[in-house]
């Protein structure tokens, strides 16, 4: 299955590289580029691409709002990759927070680009190892007053609490399902319990929910 891929990016030179890198796996498509936020919010509504490759800090529209007025957009379903120079940008976390599937730092390599493309496009988390806990542990913590959903947390059963905190340690499904002794299957049907039940988009946004609530640590 192809990957639709559309890129956005304000400098020319990283937009092509980014375009030309991608192009090479053969279940990539990239079917677009944008030099800026507003550009990249209008191409991803009439392209409709699987996945966004999204710049943070750009003019007129910066990565952030952008995305979250892709994510808010309802005819759009794509999944949003970040791209950052910083590795502890407040911007990155907003970005997580307004429902982005992830992000990487721009001098990742070129295969961890592909793999991450493909990781988000297949609604998996993906967060740069280097900063994962340390930024989203850090904001969250500061932010936890604000973002508290006692009740939503209550529809969840002990068990999907569980599930919970093990993906927002960073834990595949497989791996869960050897840390409580679960059939893998069952362990997917509790991770689409607890985003259903909590209205998330991914587990990038189970994660980030995680810290907000007090679920992680």
């Amino acid at each position: 299955m192809t990957i639709r891929v559309l890129i956005a990016d304000d400098q020319v030179m990283i937009r092509d590289g980014l375009a030309t890198l991608l192009a090479s796996a053969p279940d990539i498509d990239v079917i677009g580029q944008a030099g800026n936020g507003r550009e990249a919010v209008d191409l991803t509504r009439s392209l409709h691409p699987d996945v966004v490759v999204m710049d943070v800090r750009m003019p007129e529209l910066d990565g952030l709002a952008a995305t979250a007025e892709i994510v808010e957009d309802p005819s759009a379903k794509p999944r949003v990759l970040m791209l950052t120079t910083f590795d502890l940008d407040e911007y990155v976390y907003e970005a997580l927070a307004a429902g982005a599937s992830g992000f990487l730092l721009k001098d990742a390599s070129a295969e961890d680009l592909i793999s991450g493309v493909r990781i988000v496009a297949a609604g998996d988390a993906l967060l740069a190892p280097s900063i994962t806990r340390r930024l989203i542990g850090d904001f969250a913590r500061r932010r936890r007053h604000e973002r508290l959903s006692p009740a939503a947390t209550a529809s969840l059963t002990p068990r999907e609490i569980d599930v919970l905190r093990l993906i927002a340690r960073g834990l595949s499904n497989s791996e869960i399902a050897g840390e409580l002794c679960l059939a893998e299957q069952t362990v997917k049907t509790h991770v689409g319990h607890v985003l259903t039940k909590l209205s998330l988009r991914d587990r990038t946004q189970a994660v980030v929910y995680a810290y907000e609530n007090g679920l992680a640590g």
